[in-house]
């Protein structure tokens, strides 16, 4: 593992792959809102019952806790039963990778919470973020770990980080106007450094053509690219000319066959291509893909589609991840309100004590 200062001279924390040990998943249960409905309704249900099956399947490799807003508390502990631990947190929204704490390693392997500032994805008109700004502080209590507050408006779903130093970012997330008005490359790199313990940036131009819609989070990494433990870096592609992302996603690998990682390396892009279906129920274009998986110990929890794809993605992804099990969950549900299972999951890794060892 890797440390360094920063710049502001205060000790790096690190934030350890999601594939290394973990002590537990945060997730949060959708409340009633403009995005899962009035309580009651049949697609806050859904909504409900797709975060529960992900809850689920996590719950059987290791701890989960699942914020739920006061008045649902009923509501989640009938649906998550015994096996998912639950904490009263006030909620507006269900995003947990985006609102929540990123974990980090202090330098002596102690567990802290960096906070980013959260603002509704850029001061989107749609978004509520008044409780969900809020959650980080909460998160940090009900863990017993230090808050590290961080004045970077920035979301979980923003970046991903390999073992060795590299992050991947997105010009349209870190650097919207929304967001971070004032910064640039060099200002946004040196705040991330400092928290994640990176040291070279890779950023890509945009993200997936849906997610620039009226709900998107105007381009999200992690649905379009992600580090692995093989040391490869998984990219979605779009395969149907129809689909807008079939030129995006060409554009993206573009930009990734001319970077290198931290070491100075050529990044390993390995293709994950989305599934065969290209539209939803509307006739709209679908952002689903693979990359939204979320690791856990000794398993990776992958999007399901019913789809033909499924099983060449499981393939994919036991190659990328060797030794773990793969566990597909239909994930429909999930990507109809505007998101993926990495998008609701949030890791906290385990202590790591001085030198590395666990």
């Amino acid at each position: 593992m890797f440390a360094h200062s920063s710049a502001d001279g205060l000790s790096t924390t690190v934030m350890p792959p999601e594939w290394a040990p973990h002590e537990r998943t945060w997730m949060a249960f959708p409340p009633a809102n403009d995005t899962f409905g009035p309580p009651g309704s049949e697609s806050l249900g859904r909504a409900r019952a797709a975060w529960t099956a992900v809850a689920h399947t996590i719950a059987r490799h290791e701890p989960v806790t699942v914020a739920v807003a006061p008045e649902d508390a009923e509501a989640a502990s009938a649906l998550l039963g015994s096996q998912v631990e639950t904490a009263v947190v006030p909620l507006d929204d269900a995003w947990m990778r985006d609102f929540g704490l990123t974990f980090v390693h202090d330098p002596q392997g102690r567990v802290q919470g960096v906070d980013w500032v959260f603002n509704g994805w850029g001061a989107q008109e749609w978004a509520a973020w008044d409780s969900d700004r809020l959650v980080g502080e909460r998160m940090a209590e009900l863990a017993g770990v230090t808050r590290i507050p961080s004045s970077l408006v920035n979301e979980g779903g923003g970046f991903h980080v390999d073992a060795s130093g590299t992050v991947l970012l997105t010009e349209t997330v870190q650097l919207d106007p929304g967001r971070n008005p004032e910064l640039g490359r060099e200002d946004v790199e040196a705040q991330i450094h400092a928290r994640l313990g990176t040291r070279h940036a890779v950023w890509l131009p945009r993200g997936l053509w849906r997610d620039y819609d009226e709900f998107g989070t105007r381009g999200h990494v992690d649905i379009v690219a992600s580090f692995t433990e093989a040391g490869t870096v998984l990219l979605h592609r779009q395969d149907d000319p129809r689909h807008p992302d079939h030129e995006i996603t060409r554009d993206l690998r573009r930009v990734l066959e001319g970077a290198t990682d931290a070491n100075g390396a050529p990044l390993r892009i390995v293709d994950v291509p989305a599934p065969e279906g290209i539209t939803d129920e509307d006739g709209e274009f679908v952002d689903w893909s693979y990359i939204n998986h979320y690791v856990a110990n000794g398993v990776v929890v992958l999007c399901a589609f019913d789809d033909p794809r499924d099983e060449v993605a499981a393939r994919i992804l036991a190659e990328a991840y060797p030794g773990r099990r793969i566990e597909l969950v239909d994930a429909r549900d999930i990507f109809r309100f505007g998101g993926g299972i990495h998008c609701i999951t949030q890791q906290q890794p385990a202590p790591r004590v001085r030198g590395g060892a666990l």
